[in-house]
């Protein structure tokens, strides 16, 4: 999982690429789970740098997206990074998910359609919603809290059209 100290630019559209513009951007494990719903290894070097992460938020690697925070973050003893809802639920979608002989609930960034991970309900823990978001840790990246924060998005000026010649402006 990427540290780092500044907020990503928060997406304000769908964020399209082709597989190989993701292949320049991602990491190979990143775009092995974002791109193609895999899953990282359990209890990894990943899920101990998530335990020991104090305060912060949680982006989408692929597209910077904020997903979760520190504030909804649990241990769960699962092996995955583990919250109970996500900081910016606008950002994050869920569908259906049959692979692996079972129905699961997959959990995608809303902004580029990147796997995340997947949702599981009515487990009993203690946390105010009874809902597990099990994450592959590996396409978050983490910025502490207290970071810069990025500075807002600029729209983009509508081009103004020269006239074409012959034509008077």
């Amino acid at each position: 999982m990427e540290t780092t100290t500044t907020a990503p630019q928060q997406p304000t559209a769908k964020v399209e690429k082709t597989d190989e513009e993701w292949k320049k951007t991602l990491t190979p494990e990143q775009y092995r789970i974002l791109r193609q719903a895999g899953t990282e290894r359990a209890d990894g070097d990943v899920y101990k740098q998530f335990k020991a992460q104090g305060g912060g938020t949680y982006y989408c690697a692929g597209c910077g997206a904020e997903l979760f925070t520190s504030n909804e973050k649990f241990d769960s003893h699962c092996g995955w990074p583990s919250f109970y809802d996500p900081s910016k639920a606008k950002n994050v979608v869920t569908k259906d998910d049959y692979s692996g002989g079972m129905v699961r609930t997959e959990v995608n960034c809303a902004k580029c359609g990147g796997h995340l991970g997947h949702l599981f309900k009515g487990e009993g823990f203690g946390t105010p919603t009874d809902q597990r978001y099990c994450i592959n840790g590996t396409v978050l990246k983490f910025v502490p809290a207290g970071a810069a924060k990025p500075e807002p998005a600029k729209k983009e000026e509508p081009k103004k059209e020269e006239p074409k010649a012959g034509e008077k402006k």
